[in-house]
């Protein structure tokens, strides 16, 4: 019999043995009566005076084991019965040509990975660089201020989240969860990313796995090329016919699956040329504000602060904003991390947040974001594409014009001034900063609403707008700001052979739920297609 109990309370330095002890006091039976156990949950719980870990554990008994009458009756403690997941059957419509997927995000390469796995060849098609020759671009971009159009935090390898946290959390309740986590631990992340309440593997060791991801796709029949982008799509009646690739190569299509991220602005517009249906939605745009690292693991775990077992500290705020009817929030909090630019093109100002797994810098960054939506730009499809890109060409222009960031000490942002040096401070973007009022960056009302948030959270979190605080910007791409509308079979409503899937199309936000929708088309892809007839090889 398999049992899982929850909420067992354990020191910060509990050992092994505590654990079988308190699973046997908590069903009161004997430790000899527990034949295997697993670790499925471990969170900080920091919320009392004192900070334990709240644990859930899998437990196998022996056969016959007495349980009490009511150990079983209550929410600590239930049987544990095998998931039932229907099998996944190949489908009986023709498939001419290997399924095609565009971007090698963690939707692309979770739709790949399972596509290729069951025999499907599929082909990859990503715009940027490889993970090895992305890191190059990316360390000139930070030394020297290099932008590469092909190589930044945006495109390439792994997409986005190759230069991120690496956070692995998701509020989705979906089965494929635990397999895009089996996968990571397969591909190399470490095994304790299965049972933490916020997993997350840093920036060092995702590269290292979207290399091993690649690696078995290809082992598998699969094909990848990198430094390919789409250029267009041939459409012949209510399906894709065929795309072409860096403006010159012709590609036959039988199934296209659209796995770009939030900032393929260019696809976005092909797309409604194209006469795809397009639908606005709301995302988030604000700045990034960094802390020492230190003052965060004290407001948050006191005189715990720095116990090995706890790590860097997280924390997230929320503000509603009745005057204004917007939100305001903490977003993609990074702790012991740096802020990093993340623009996609030419002459433009992003900031996101990115950590080694060791989170070991002693700064602690987050995005700190309003919300817009379709009523802030006419409700137009590409709308909030066309705000992106002027807040982002804005900061570019207070930055100096020559990719450093505008920043601002907090302080200074809440007194409407600008800030005279933040030589010295605790801004961590490079290639550099410059010193300005952010004022002059956003609409009035949305620097209001972030002025009376600030004040807001200082009264939750004293300290948190004093001292070396600092914001940088700008924070656009907090998701996608528009849907790819598809229908009941994945597919999008325009055209029947296309799929929009993850982060870019409006489905999913951030990597695991990226993976997740990935892993979703392609059994659905796979459940309605029999395996290709031929395999195209681009060259």
């Amino acid at each position: 019999m398999k049992v899982r109990v929850r909420d067992l309370r354990l020191p910060l330095d509990y050992e092994e043995a505590d654990l079988w002890r308190e699973a046997a006091r908590s069903l009161s039976i004997n430790e000899a009566s527990i034949l295997s156990l697993t670790l499925a949950r471990q969170a900080v719980d920091a919320r009392r005076s004192q900070v334990y870990f709240s644990i859930t554990l899998d437990l196998e008994l022996k056969e016959g084991t007495g349980l009490a009458p009511d150990a079983l009756n209550g929410p600590r403690a239930v049987i544990l019965k095998p998931p039932q997941e229907p099998p996944l059957l190949n489908g009986a419509a023709p498939l001419p040509f290997s399924p095609t997927i565009i971007g090698a995000g963690p939707a692309g390469l979770f739709c790949a990975l399972l596509l290729a796995r069951r025999g499907y060849h599929p082909i990859l098609f990503e715009r940027g660089y490889d993970v090895d020759k992305r890191v190059q671009a990316m360390e000139s971009f930070w030394s020297r201020g290099l932008f590469d159009q092909d190589g930044n935090a945006q495109f390439g390898e792994g997409g986005a989240g190759t230069f991120s946290d690496g956070k692995l959390t998701t509020r989705i309740g979906d089965h494929r969860v635990r397999l895009v986590l089996e996968a990571f631990i397969e591909h190399g992340a470490h095994p304790q990313i299965s049972y933490q309440k916020k997993p997350h593997v840093g920036t060092d060791v995702i590269r290292r796995v979207v290399k091993s991801i690649r690696q078995e796709i290809i082992d598998r029949g699969g094909r990848v090329y990198f430094q390919s982008r789409l250029s267009d799509i041939h459409i012949n009646q209510t399906s894709v016919e065929s795309i072409t690739i860096n403006d010159k190569a012709r590609v036959p299509c039988s199934v296209l699956v659209l796995a770009v991220g939030n900032s393929a602005r260019d696809v976005f517009r092909l797309l409604s040329d194209r006469g795809v249906s397009l639908t606005p939605k709301a995302f988030a745009v604000g700045v990034r504000i960094e802390h020492q690292q230190s003052f965060i693991d004290r407001t948050q775990y006191g005189n715990f602060a720095g116990h090995p077992r706890l790590g860097a500290a997280d924390y997230h705020l929320t503000y509603q904003d009745r005057q204004a009817g917007r939100s305001f929030y903490t977003f993609c909090m990074c702790p012991g991390g740096y802020v990093i630019g993340a623009a996609s093109e030419a002459g433009q100002i992003v900031t996101n947040g990115m950590s080694y797994a060791a989170r070991d810098s002693g700064r602690a960054n987050s995005a700190i974001v309003v919300t817009v939506g379709p009523g802030d730009w006419g409700n137009s499809a590409l709308g909030g594409v066309e705000l992106q890109e002027r807040l982002e060409r804005r900061a570019f222009q207070l930055g100096g014009g020559d990719y450093r960031a505008p920043a601002q000490l907090v302080q200074d942002f809440l007194e409407h001034r600008s800030s005279i040096s933040l030589k010295g401070s605790l801004a961590t973007f490079k290639p550099g900063v410059n010193a300005v009022n952010l004022w002059e960056l956003f609409p009035p009302e949305l620097c209001q609403v972030m002025e009376r948030g600030l004040h807001n959270w200082e009264r939750k979190m004293p300290g948190f707008t004093s001292g070396p605080a600092i914001l940088t910007g700008v924070e656009t791409r907090t998701s996608s700001p528009l849907r790819i509308a598809r229908g009941d079979n994945l597919n999008s409503i325009s055209l029947d052979n296309l799929y929009p899937c993850g982060e870019g199309s409006g489905y999913a936000g951030g990597i695991v739920s990226s993976a997740v929708d990935g892993l979703r088309v392609a059994e659905k892809i796979i459940s309605i297609y029999n395996k290709p007839d031929k395999v195209f090889h681009f060259e």
